[in-house]
């Protein structure tokens, strides 16, 4: 076994044999189903980076991370490993976080899994994408772990939403930390400060023999055991509750007092209407006022007294096309929250009505692409009050809502054409024209 590089070494719990868990491969991302047909909790596990030079296995072909996903599947949840750009170097960090939402968002839309009960498992250098969900606290988020995370961004990398800076914004969000005692120093320092900001928002295990990647390293009782707890609170935390012991194939560590502290966190495009006057100014936004459907236009009697078969055939005809294109279809709902977001400016739930990698191409001719620039573009807006659109009319069709808006900057009210795709109940694409 020490022939092996490090991360091709055997997980810590021997879960690996046998037939009963379901793995299929979507692109980049590896689905484990449990035995039966029941909806349920699910976790992502997120592995870290940059992975080390000549690496030829990607990270969901490693034994830990198959062990981790294979596990949870034993207890009754959907795991996920997803590939991400993290592992090719540091220098893809904002790239890693943008492919962790879409895999997120294709976690969530799979048919076993409720997607208001998933939860984030962070390892080693994925510790830096964890602060951006700490931040935002999207409401299916039950839980955040992080296993000897990377918490401090070095020198030269673009930086994202620090996980000090925000650990226990959101008291009601569960997150745990397993850090190891022979830890590297690069690394302790930065997660003891952030233990230091946490205080009772954090669950804590400790590994005091371990070392940096011990769930692969060191097959010890105490790695297993801690292992072992971390998912068990990891499934508490997504509404489920453990199984026997023996699913494990490791028992729990005996109750005893620690230094752990309980804590007391697509693709259909919707349109944002915004008219920005310039570049560096982004336009206001009103909220959007209650829609009035398109009057339908009264029968017209005629001055003959009998109305011909086919003048009546044809006005009924009239009145259906007309609530046809106003109907409100599942684009048009999810036009309607994100409306609904932007009028309460609330930027989160906002975003979350937007595909990860959504596009919008603005008046002015620029274009947003991601929600980490849209949150960017969008969050003084949010910030000074300053979200309004009047919603004038609305067309649906399929996946599209186009909606003829007044947009209102300092100068006033500005008409647009807001045209919307919304796919798998998320917006893919926005153009305004003004």
């Amino acid at each position: 076994m020490t022939d092996l590089p490090a991360y091709l070494r055997p997980f810590v719990l021997g879960v690996l044999e046998g037939s009963d868990v379901r793995v299929d491969r979507l692109g980049e991302i590896d689905l484990y189903r449990p035995p039966g047909t029941a909806r349920g909790g699910a976790i992502l596990f997120v592995h870290g980076g940059p992975g080390p030079d000549g690496l030829e296995v990607m990270p969901r072909d490693w034994p830990v991370y198959k062990g981790y996903a294979t596990a949870a599947a034993r207890r009754g949840l959907v795991a996920a490993v997803v590939d991400h750009s993290l592992i090719h170097g540091l220098d893809r960090l904002v790239e890693a976080a943008d492919e962790v939402e879409a895999a997120v968002a294709v976690l969530r839309s799979d048919p076993r899994v409720d997607p208001d009960r998933v939860g984030l498992w962070f390892f080693s250098g994925a510790g830096l994408l964890a602060g951006e969900w700490l931040d935002s606290r999207p409401d299916w988020l039950r839980f955040v772990s992080l296993t000897y995370p990377l918490l401090a961004t070095p020198p030269g990398v673009d930086d994202l939403v620090t996980a000090a800076e925000v650990i226990g914004k959101h008291k009601d969000l569960p997150v745990l930390l397993t850090r190891v005692g022979l830890e590297r120093e690069e690394l302790a320092g930065p997660v003891a400060e952030f233990v230091s900001a946490g205080g009772a928002a954090l669950d804590i295990i400790d590994v005091p023999k371990g070392h940096h990647g011990f769930d692969m390293l060191d097959h010890t009782e105490e790695s297993r055991a801690a292992v072992t707890k971390a998912l068990d609170w990891a499934i508490a935390h997504l509404g489920e509750q453990p199984g026997a012991d023996g699913k494990l194939l490791v028992p729990p560590p005996p109750a005893r007092k620690t230094t752990t502290t309980t804590a007391t966190r697509r693709t259909t495009r919707t349109a944002v209407a915004t008219a920005p006057k310039a570049p560096a100014e982004p336009a206001t936004r009103q909220a959007p006022k209650p829609e009035q459907p398109p009057a339908v236009p009264a029968a017209v009697t005629p001055a003959a007294p009998v109305v011909p078969a086919v003048q009546a055939s044809l006005a009924d005809l009239g009145v259906a096309t007309v609530a046809a294109v106003t109907a409100e279809t599942p684009a048009a709902r999810v036009i309607a929250r994100e409306h609904a977001a932007y009028a309460a400016h609330d930027l989160e739930a906002f975003l979350a009505t937007y595909s990860p990698t959504a596009r919008i191409l603005l008046a002015n001719g620029s274009e947003l692409k991601g929600r980490r620039f849209l949150r960017e573009y969008y969050r003084p807006l949010f910030e000074a009050g300053r979200c309004k659109t009047e919603v004038l009319q609305k067309i649906t069709l399929g996946e599209w809502v186009v909606e003829h808006v007044n947009s209102y900057d300092d100068d006033g009210a500005v008409p647009q054409l807001a045209l919307y795709r919304v796919v798998d109940g998320a917006i893919t694409d926005v153009e305004f024209r003004a």
